[in-house]
């Protein structure tokens, strides 16, 4: 079920009611069962596969608290604990065979690994494979499995799987409720595409009744819609261009292709960015803080500011459990060089089983290990000619643009690949394109309209957010029932005359 479906308006006209009418436990399994029914919504036969998960990991997180504990407590914590009291004989058994906790936790890591990586990869290395062997002169005798991704199975398994890190690391205790452990897995606003809620932040939140806010519902409403006009009016504007110079490159101009890249650059960032604020709104309305997932990247005035900025719940994850651990910048300048590395290829793996992907990864990898050598440079060039401030923060950051813009394109490429495409093929002939200087004038471009539809909506963007550093709308509609009436209006009024309305799904239902 998408946001911007008319299933999902019905579905959340009765959940609401739902939600605020009962409490405690019974609470509890609306969430639940209404977020089964928004997942199960695309195929219910995915629902299978998020209850398996979901319940792997909240036994991982019990044998891993048990274990931990000195063998002559154990019978204690389990007279004291009604859950482990009806399953206490399987806790036994697992300690009797010897296992210890790291073990457990690589156990856990494994199967939840291996699940994404037969979902995800899984077509990807077989028809390689079948590639390699047939390069040899043999014929593969196999049929390559027609494996169709689950929706959200790269959140959902990055969530549960940071719980399981975090009982292992003793950040956050075991959670005795299974119904509890299940909604925070399944809770519906962030569970196909994000922001990924971590069990530190969200757990505890659910410890006691939210009661109906009219302070929250209207941040919330206020955000939810903000990212209806970023999803519905921009995004899906931008939308009908883009994939007309990604589908043939050749075909058009270099002005055509730059702004079809530009272009591209806001889509992804008002699709995705878009979700992260419904789902944050909605969250918001039924009394729950999910962090936030964007600020403003395209202002960032350097890769590692900008990995502060993008795609935020999926960055600092990446940090905290694979650039930290894997010593991140404490073991000189080149093992540092490498955990840079590693965790971006990692990171455009995450995104999809298509060397584009890894490209992309590698690049920004790239990206932040040349900003580690150049910033020293840059900062002596900048006091040797006194620069002005804005002048060289202004030039920071349309070199961090450019270059993201760059990587972009092989980015957007890569989803042609997991449709069967030429992903490197495609990209190659869009920046052939642009930077042939063919055509690089406004009279070569095709849809004018369009373009200027589009620039005049990324100017209401842009303007909304440098605006908001001063005004703070989200916070000034909240405090002023008047600028609340008059932003909620303007921006219904722009979803109707500006919105496309063509049910174009979001970017990372794919991912």
């Amino acid at each position: 079920m998408s946001f911007s479906s008319l299933p999902f308006l019905v579905f959340i006209l009765l959940f609401f009611p739902l939600y605020f009418g009962t409490k405690g436990r019974v609470r509890t399994w609306v969430c639940l069962l209404s977020s089964y029914v928004f997942y199960g919504w695309w195929d219910w036969r995915f629902l299978s596969l998020i209850i398996f998960s979901t319940v792997m990991d909240w036994w991982f997180g019990l044998w891993l608290s048990y274990l931990d504990r000195p063998e002559e407590t154990r019978r204690s914590w389990e007279n004291g604990s009604p859950v482990l009291q009806q399953f206490g004989d399987v806790t036994q058994w697992v300690a009797g065979i010897g296992l210890k906790p790291k073990s457990v936790l690589l156990l856990s890591m494994a199967m939840n690994l291996g699940f994404l990586g037969f979902f995800k990869y899984f077509n990807f290395f077989a028809d390689g494979l079948a590639a390699l062997v047939s390069s040899l002169g043999m014929t593969p005798s196999w049929t390559t499995l027609n494996i169709i991704l689950p929706v959200g199975i790269s959140f959902y398994t990055f969530q549960s799987m940071s719980y399981t890190i975090d009982v292992y690391r003793k950040e956050i205790p075991w959670e005795p409720s299974l119904l509890k452990f299940a909604t925070f897995i399944a809770l519906f606003p962030q569970l196909v595409a994000g922001p990924i809620v971590r069990a530190a932040d969200f757990l505890h939140q659910m410890n006691e009744d939210k009661r109906f806010n009219w302070l929250r519902w209207h941040s919330g409403m206020g955000r939810v819609l903000w990212g209806f006009f970023k999803k519905i009016a921009i995004a899906d504007s931008l939308a009908p261009f883009v994939e007309q110079c990604f589908q043939a490159p050749e075909t058009f101009g270099s002005m055509h292709l730059l702004l079809g890249v530009v272009f591209y650059s806001f889509q992804i960032y008002c699709d995705f960015s878009g979700y992260s604020d419904i789902a944050i709104g909605l969250a918001r309305m039924m009394g729950y803080d999910f962090p936030e997932n964007f600020r403003t990247p395209y202002f960032s005035r350097s890769f590692s500011e900008f990995w502060t900025r993008w795609h935020i719940s999926l960055s600092s994850w990446l940090r905290d459990y694979l650039y930290i651990p894997l010593g991140g910048n404490r073991g000189g300048k080149w093992a540092t060089y490498r955990n840079n590395m590693l965790t971006m290829l990692l990171g455009g793996l995450w995104h999809g089983a298509n060397i584009a992907f890894i490209f992309w990864g590698f690049l920004h990898g790239l990206y932040l290990i040349l900003q580690r050598t150049i910033a020293p440079v840059w900062r002596h060039l900048v006091s040797t000619l006194r620069l002005p401030g804005m002048l060289s923060g202004g030039l920071e950051m349309a070199t961090v643009y450019a270059l993201t813009l760059l990587a972009w394109v092989y980015f957007r490429s890569g989803s042609v690949g997991l449709a069967g495409g030429d992903s490197f093929g495609t990209a190659n002939a869009v920046l052939s394109g642009v930077f042939s200087g063919e055509g690089f004038h406004f009279g070569a471009v095709i849809n004018k309209f369009q373009v200027i539809k589009g620039m005049f909506l990324i100017g209401i963007l842009l303007t909304v957010e440098i605006s908001n550093i001063w005004f703070h709308w989200n916070q000034l509609q909240v405090e002023r029932p008047w600028v609340r009436v008059g932003l909620f209006s303007i921006l219904a009024w722009l979803l109707a005359f500006l919105g496309s309305f063509g049910a174009n799904t979001f970017i990372y239902f794919q991912f």
